[in-house]
């Protein structure tokens, strides 16, 4: 479901949705390699046995970094950008995680376009994006503003 878009277009879309990424699974097994990878091992994300007695959430759930660290690939995946020579990742200005996200969910990225500065070489673009949990009416699991910049 990947929309193209041609360089020119992107001011054209301020203040719209541009576009949806396809569903990315986020099990038991990416989170424990994340666990490792991050050294952040503590028992919500990792001990499905103390998450059924302890846990408020009944089961492990997705460390909020990894669900952020999705938005790169989400990106890539909704949407190409005809003519963009290089994209680099400038950052983030707002991030929250509104909803835990279970082991075993499917989440997917909204992507609304809020900003299309002019920088030189190409464009810096302000990005909202809510990552939801598949389920009608699910809250959202991410909701943060990421900033691309473009180069032409």
């Amino acid at each position: 479901m990947s929309r193209t878009i041609a360089f020119g277009e992107l001011p054209t879309l301020v203040g719209t949705e541009v576009a949806v990424s396809r569903w990315f699974d986020v099990g038991q097994e990416r989170i424990n390699h994340f666990a490792e990878a991050t050294e952040d091992r503590q028992w919500i994300h990792v001990d499905a046995e103390r998450c059924k007695r302890e846990s408020p959430f009944g089961a492990p759930v997705a460390h909020g970094f990894l669900t952020l660290s999705l938005l790169p690939a989400m990106l890539e995946d909704a949407i190409t950008i005809g003519g963009m020579r290089m994209g680099l990742n400038y950052g983030l200005n707002r991030v929250r995680f509104p909803a835990p996200l279970p082991a075993g969910s499917r989440v997917r990225g909204r992507w609304l376009l809020a900003a299309c500065e002019a920088i030189e070489g190409g464009v810096q673009l302000t990005w909202n994006v809510a990552i939801e949990p598949e389920g009608e009416g699910a809250k959202p699991v991410c909701v943060a503003e990421f900033l691309i910049r473009a180069y032409a």
